[in-house]
């Protein structure tokens, strides 16, 4: 979230709320519907600027699933089959569905039909924007050249941001620190975070270790240089740090916590910003759409 914020004062952004790809999950509709909200008022509390970037809930553009159906059209399924993420996921037991199968196509639209040329993502997620690559390109040398092929925008200082479990911090996975929790929640989380089992009184390693990752995204450089040679030196137990993390968390984030709270008492404006958004969002991707259309042979809408 931080690089998406960081980017609406160098480019004109597109960010949506992504409730199509959750569905590959089959949450509860009650929880979809609350949890979209959520994503919102998180974003706008953070400091997402509804004039500078476009912000809309993705099912509030229907143009982006046909486009995706054209799309699938010239997907081979061995790309699909290849997937990091996919294996991940099924060997993390969710269900082999076609929804979390066929998303990567889904996904290449959510980025095509707004004809961008950047795409922020994590060193992770680095083989989706070139599936995406994959697909366009297959789509233009179809039908003509149509379509913008997208780079990748990736920040190798961004890590992977551990959970409480050590894993990569998802809510796939209900590992997620949240930051919107109140300093009670927040505190008893931060105690759960997954450490190793060396003895109080020896060296640590900080960087194999959970909570010093956590560290390096609130403390500053003088405290964490200062942290870094207490896990070095040894004598310390990892509780100390779990409970140094857990006054900074809370700190950092207080003042966001109060704007997300008057958010909350003032829905009537959140869902103001997804209705304008997406009308925004729906021009564009309705001008690409209809190029796509006319090009496979289908009559514009």
């Amino acid at each position: 979230m931080q690089q998406h914020l960081e980017l609406q004062t160098e480019h004109d952004g597109f960010y949506f709320i992504a409730d199509y790809h959750a569905m590959t999950s089959n949450p509860d509709p009650q929880d979809l519907a609350g949890r979209s909200l959520d994503v919102a008022m998180d974003y706008l509390a953070l400091g997402l600027n509804p004039e500078k970037t476009v912000f809309w809930r993705q099912s509030d553009v229907p143009e982006v699933l046909e486009l995706a159906w054209l799309l699938s059209c010239v997907t081979p399924m061995g790309l699909l089959q290849r997937c990091v993420s996919f294996k991940d996921k099924v060997a993390q037991g969710l269900v082999a569905n076609h929804g979390l199968f066929a998303y990567p196509v889904l996904q290449a639209a959510d980025i095509l039909a707004f004809n961008s040329n950047l795409v922020p993502v994590g060193a992770d997620q680095k083989q989706h924007i070139e599936i995406t690559r994959d697909i366009a390109t297959r789509f233009n040398n179809t039908y003509g050249e149509l379509l913008t092929i997208p780079e990748p925008r990736i920040i190798e200082s961004v890590a992977v941001v551990p959970g409480v479990d050590g894993r990569k911090m998802s809510k796939s996975y209900d590992n997620t620190l949240e930051i919107f929790a109140s300093p009670k929640q927040a505190k008893k989380k931060i105690m759960r975070v997954v450490t190793d089992s060396t003895p109080v009184e020896d060296a640590k390693d900080p960087a194999t270790c959970n909570v010093f990752a956590l560290l390096k995204l609130v403390a500053d450089p003088a405290e964490l240089a200062e942290w870094e040679t207490r896990y070095r030196n040894g004598g310390m137990g990892y509780g100390d740090a779990k409970k140094r993390l857990a006054e900074l968390m809370v700190a950092y984030f207080e003042p966001y916590r109060q704007k997300r709270q008057d958010l909350a008492n003032n829905l009537d404006y959140v869902h103001e910003v997804l209705a304008k958004g997406a009308e925004r969002a729906q021009t564009v991707a309705r001008e690409t759409l209809n190029k796509a259309r006319t090009a496979v042979g289908l009559i514009g809408i």
